[in-house]
């Protein structure tokens, strides 16, 4: 069964045992079940739902394997012949999710 879901700001298409990684979900530590109720559409065959614009009742639980930080990101703005260079860096929060069940 796969299900299309709408988590951290991205849309994702995922099975039972996909491992994802995400935005950070807020105030959880790894070992934390997550349960993700904006699901756009499920189901396998003749019984794939969509929903408008999403299923009413339709649950994906997720278990949160990891905390971490992405690569670094590195922002070089300059402006030339004024002198200006800027170099900041960014490191993205992320979570490292596995799909644990699709419930319709």
């Amino acid at each position: 069964m796969k299900a299309t879901i709408r988590t951290q700001g991205q849309q994702l298409t995922v099975s039972e045992g996909d491992i994802l990684t995400v935005n950070r979900y807020p105030n959880t530590e790894a070992g934390a079940v997550v349960e993700i109720s904006d699901v756009l559409a499920a189901g396998a065959g003749e019984s794939f739902k969509v929903g408008t614009p999403r299923l009413e009742g339709a649950i994906v639980s997720v278990k949160i394997l990891e905390n971490k930080r992405g690569k670094k990101v590195i922002v070089f703005k300059k402006k030339k012949r004024k002198g200006m260079e800027r170099k900041r860096g960014h490191r993205q929060e992320l979570s490292v999710i596995k799909v644990e069940a699709i419930k319709v």
